[in-house]
């Protein structure tokens, strides 16, 4: 475990709660450098030689792939448009740049003028790995809580306490249950999510539930069964009408309801697969 200084520890220091922005721009440029200067983006992004010059990697064109894809112009090269860069860009980046990696594992040197290593052979999975493994260090100590999920995507962390049901699976072999609930958890975690996003997030879920309720009938009471969909259904969820709830602070509601109703179908489906066995 990372030893925590005095300062940190005792709340004395002032980036305690984290770096802000311009000294966390600073630590990922750095960051880049080194991945740059150790060929993790030369078979996609290309490389420089002494006697060559450019040499171009599988992007033809990096420029104009960020703009096709990222849909941003001003951002790359990264050196050159760096004191413009603001958290969105360099969140776009990051992504950019997990897509873009590969670890170099050989090649030969190349020592005219100290030109260094040509590296002719990569591995992506790797690559990916210890690029994530950077982004996340990085981004445990800027003042957002982010992270770098293994797909490659800028992810809001979970609420402390409930990372557990993040990495637990959804217990059931029911494609259209999974695929609801991973779905519902991405919209609702990625960066940029907007409160419709997060709304809609709780209704994936509630309709989750929906789909379970047949079956939720056998092991929970009739009132619990009420209270569950309820909740969905007078807080402008699911169904609209005149006599729902629609004054309350989205934000902290969104965020009750969502980490409630995903907690809720782990241990609905846990019970249902419990009882399956000892039918």
């Amino acid at each position: 475990m990372a030893h925590t200084f005095y300062s940190v520890r005792t709340g004395k220091n002032k980036n305690t709660e984290g770096f802000e922005f311009p000294e966390f721009l600073d630590l990922f440029f750095r960051a880049f450098q080194n991945f740059r200067e150790g060929g993790y983006f030369d078979e996609y992004l290309g490389w420089a030689c002494v006697d060559m010059g450019p040499v171009q990697g599988k992007v033809s064109d990096v420029e104009l792939d960020i703009l096709l894809k990222v849909r941003k112009q001003g951002i790359w090269p990264i050196e050159s448009n760096l004191p413009d860069l603001g958290e969105d860009d360099v969140f776009d980046l990051i992504e950019y740049l997990f897509q873009n990696v590969s670890k170099p594992i050989d090649g030969t040197y190349h020592d005219f003028a100290n030109c260094g290593m040509h590296w002719e052979t990569f591995n992506k999975s790797e690559g990916e790995t210890e690029f994530a493994q950077s982004m996340n260090e990085l981004l445990a100590l800027y003042k957002g809580s982010f992270e770098l999920s293994p797909k490659g995507e800028i992810l809001h962390k979970p609420e402390k306490g409930f990372e557990p049901i993040f990495e637990a699976d959804v217990p059931s072999n029911d494609d259209n249950i999974k695929s609801r609930v991973s779905s519902a958890v991405l919209r609702y975690r990625r960066h940029g999510s907007t409160i419709d996003d997060r709304r809609q997030a709780v209704r994936d879920l509630a309709d989750v539930l929906e789909y379970l309720r047949p079956q939720v009938k056998s092991v929970l009471t009739k009132q619990d069964e009420k209270d569950l969909f309820n909740l969905a259904n007078n807080f402008g969820i699911r169904h609209h009408n005149d006599q729902q709830k629609t004054g309350y602070d989205a934000a902290l509601w969104l965020s009750w309801m969502f980490y409630y109703y995903l907690a809720t179908i782990h241990v609905l489906l846990r019970k249902l697969g419990h009882e399956s066995l000892n039918q």
